[in-house]
């Protein structure tokens, strides 16, 4: 339901007080006034990009929120959840502020947002304990967000002098790993994982080589395997795991009837499939993660520096225990998009590092607004 059809379901309390929170001229007991003065306010561009400059950065963690989640109806303890989450984000003691710089509870803020016109309470009988969104708010919030994270972006005047592409080797080397564990005895240590002798002969059969796990390392949060293995070969243990074409019977690493059948038949596997995995798989730690590989996509289009890109989307990202926004962006995010072959990094001379998506990287972002969080990524 567009804005136009909440404000004409709303009652007159609420078009006052959102006609008195943007100061429109209109008769308050004119409820015809008061919905024309409320979109001839809202609907245009440069007044909206004007409330998106002046909100503070919990604001806009909540309104990303709202963007990229497309259920049909929040109750008050997911609102305040989330609100909540955003807020903590914040790392400069301004937890729980609103734009105006005044501390306030997230039920404050839900009555702000209400009174901002972003929130509605629902019209039927069994809505009308749920809060929404006006859906073409919704598409006007995401395309004026998209314009502030592009502002502070470098982009590079060509291509880069070098840069790594692993386009189509994930799905290589899920099959190369499965050839492996079906071919050889492998022994599993008493915490469930390949010795390091098996695992550096599989990284040698492998197109991509990582370095194994110092012992004492910090490894939870991102998938049942990172404790022990690097982050693509996680990824790919993990996911073989859960189609259950591997299986660890007892101390033993075994390719199960299905994984043979998957070798033997030549099926094909989809990179897609991997990356809505890794989405699932990574969404415990990394909340917004649909809404940051969109924003991703957005800003790399074409080749940008590694430090502007961050510029613009480190405040966006949560702390993670010991993993830090900028360590998650680089590494969680941006580097695990170049293990699915969905983005470039490049190296220039002038500008360093640089990143850009590549056309796979760039429809499988799109993706990402069309996900409901709530149910696809559980």
């Amino acid at each position: 339901m567009n804005l136009a059809d909440m404000l004409t379901y709303a009652d007159i309390g609420q078009l006052s007080s959102i006609a008195n929170h943007y100061q429109c001229d209109a008769k308050r007991n004119s409820k015809h006034e008061l919905i024309q003065s409320i979109l001839s306010k809202l609907g245009g561009r440069e007044f909206l990009e004007e409330q998106i400059g002046s909100l503070s950065p919990s604001d806009l963690r909540f309104l990303n929120h709202l963007v990229f989640d497309s259920r049909s109806g929040y109750s008050l303890e997911e609102l305040t959840a989330a609100i909540r989450q955003a807020a903590e984000v914040n790392s400069d003691n301004q937890k729980g502020k609103s734009s105006a710089g005044q501390t306030e509870s997230p039920r404050e803020a839900v009555a702000r947002y209400r009174r901002s016109g972003w929130l509605f309470n629902g019209f039927t009988h069994s809505t009308k304990y749920m809060f929404q969104v006006p859906s073409d708010l919704k598409l006007r919030f995401r395309e004026a967000l998209r314009e502030r994270l592009l502002e502070p972006l470098q982009r590079l005047p060509g291509d880069p002098e070098a840069y790594r592409d692993e386009q189509g080797l994930i799905v290589e080397d899920l099959l190369l790993m499965l050839k492996y564990i079906g071919r050889h005895d492998i022994e599993l240590n008493l915490e469930g994982f390949m010795y390091r002798r098996n695992q550096q002969q599989l990284m040698g059969m492998l197109h991509i080589d990582e370095p194994l796990i110092a012992k004492g390392a910090w490894r939870f949060g991102y998938g049942r395997s990172c404790i022990a293995y690097p982050d693509r070969l996680a990824l790919l243990y993990d996911y073989a795991y859960a189609r259950q074409w591997v299986r660890e019977n007892g101390s033993r690493l075994v390719l199960t009837d299905s994984g043979a059948s998957l070798l033997d038949e030549g099926n094909q596997v989809s990179v897609m499939q991997i990356f809505r995995f890794w989405l699932r798989l990574y969404k415990g730690a990394i909340p917004n993660i649909t809404s940051l590989v969109y924003w991703i996509s957005q800003c790399a289009r074409d080749w940008v520096s590694a430090a502007s890109l961050y510029e613009s989307l480190g405040w966006l990202v949560r702390p993670f225990y010991y993993d830090s926004p900028q360590n998650i962006l680089e590494q969680r995010l941006i580097r695990m998009l170049m293990h699915l072959g969905l983005l470039r990094i490049g190296e220039s001379a002038a500008h360093g590092t640089a990143y850009k998506m590549t056309a796979l990287g760039l429809k499988a972002a799109e993706t990402c607004i069309h996900i409901n969080d709530s149910k696809e990524l559980k």
